[in-house]
């Protein structure tokens, strides 16, 4: 078996980086292909393939449909059972995040298995978020070897052995977890620290539905709900304080949650901003911030151009762990896209207790 190491970049003093070929843009050998379909193990450079694996150009057709090719020259598709993995330097111990691209080709209910022994994880795609036809997903794990071997398996039943997920642009970034302060008891309360973006990437990555905090792509954060959450930049989007932020994009399915440590019968106050995106996310808008029993409504009307507003929740611990929580109360769909889910955005979360309170 061919062993492939890679070899990152480093960003900010952060591992991060495409895989090697991590966007297929280095094609197997036409002597390893049938039609679209790869036939040895290791003829994808720097890959390795078991199953029914297409090799999918732009602008290719399946039927009378194109299949979209999320970035670049080319993409691989995963029929049933189908994977691709490949192996690389990690450092023992240490937290990293996958960033992928995804796109839903048959199947109504179409997943996606990844894992980095011994983590793993399963993925709901069935929901496209953007028109373009594909989304950006993140998925998180410990390094527990030196070496990491990243898999993407294509666990379908499908009736068309065919059918299956195409994915493009694969990358990893190092993790730093950020701890408590006394100037914040929430950890990455600014989003700062989380997955890879690509730099020309203007649609974010999704955080999937049912991420525990131990192994987040945003750490310290969990997603509670049936849908993802959506991390966004500075780059190509509006953020209301630093580079990264959150968008609630799936109403009350969409929630982002974090426990804290709180001391009994203290007050404490949440601060926030709720804003939205500069995409054409218009309309009125409801964050509902959450703290154990509290609970408050921030309303925003949102013209879809950008801007924020702060907002506080004042609270008296009852426990001393405390649920932070927060969730769109409402769905929004781009006004100059009717096909993109949207929704408010929220940054620069902070808690902290109130040493006289009135």
């Amino acid at each position: 078996m061919n062993t492939y190491f890679l070899v990152l970049p480093y960003d900010n003093c952060h591992a991060a980086g495409p895989l090697d070929n991590g966007n297929f843009e280095l094609a197997p050998k036409s002597s390893d292909m049938k039609g679209t379909v790869v036939l040895k193990p290791h003829a994808i450079p720097k890959w390795e393939i078991s199953g029914f694996v297409e090799y999918i150009k732009a602008g290719q057709k399946q039927g009378d449909m194109l299949l979209v090719v999320p970035e670049g020259y080319a993409a691989v598709r995963l029929g049933n059972e189908a994977s691709i993995k490949q192996r690389l330097n990690v450092t023992k111990g240490m937290y990293y995040s996958l960033t992928f691209s995804a796109a839903r080709t048959c199947a109504q209910e179409e997943t996606l298995n990844v894992s980095v022994a011994p983590d793993s994880g399963q993925l709901p795609i069935q929901t496209v978020y953007s028109s373009n036809g594909w989304d950006s997903y993140a998925w998180a794990f410990r390094a527990i070897y030196s070496v990491a071997e990243i898999l993407l398996h294509n666990p379908g039943v499908d009736e068309d052995p065919a059918c299956g997920p195409l994915i493009d642009s694969i990358a990893i970034r190092a993790l730093y977890p950020p701890k408590a302060t006394n100037q914040n008891l929430v950890k990455n309360g600014d989003f700062e620290e989380g997955a890879y973006m690509f730099r020309n990437a203007s649609w974010g990555v999704l955080i999937p539905p049912n991420i525990e905090d131990d192994n987040s792509p945003l750490p310290a954060w969990m997603v509670e709900s049936l849908k993802a959450v959506k991390y966004i930049d500075a780059d190509h989007f509006s953020v209301p304080h630093g580079k990264r932020a959150i968008e609630l994009v799936g109403g009350k399915e969409s929630a982002i949650a974090q426990v804290v440590r709180t001391i009994v019968g203290k007050t404490y106050e949440l601060t926030f901003a709720v804003g939205d995106a500069n995409n054409s996310c218009k309309g009125s808008m409801i964050v509902e911030a959450f703290a154990g029993r509290d609970t408050v409504k921030v309303p925003y009307d949102s013209k879809g151009m950008g801007g924020y507003k702060r907002a506080v929740l004042r609270f008296v611990a009852v426990s001393t762990r405390t649920r932070i929580m927060f969730l769109s109360t409402y769905y929004h769909m781009r006004s100059d896209d009717f096909a993109s889910l949207c929704g408010p955005v929220v940054d620069d979360v902070k808690l902290l207790s109130v040493r006289n309170p009135r």
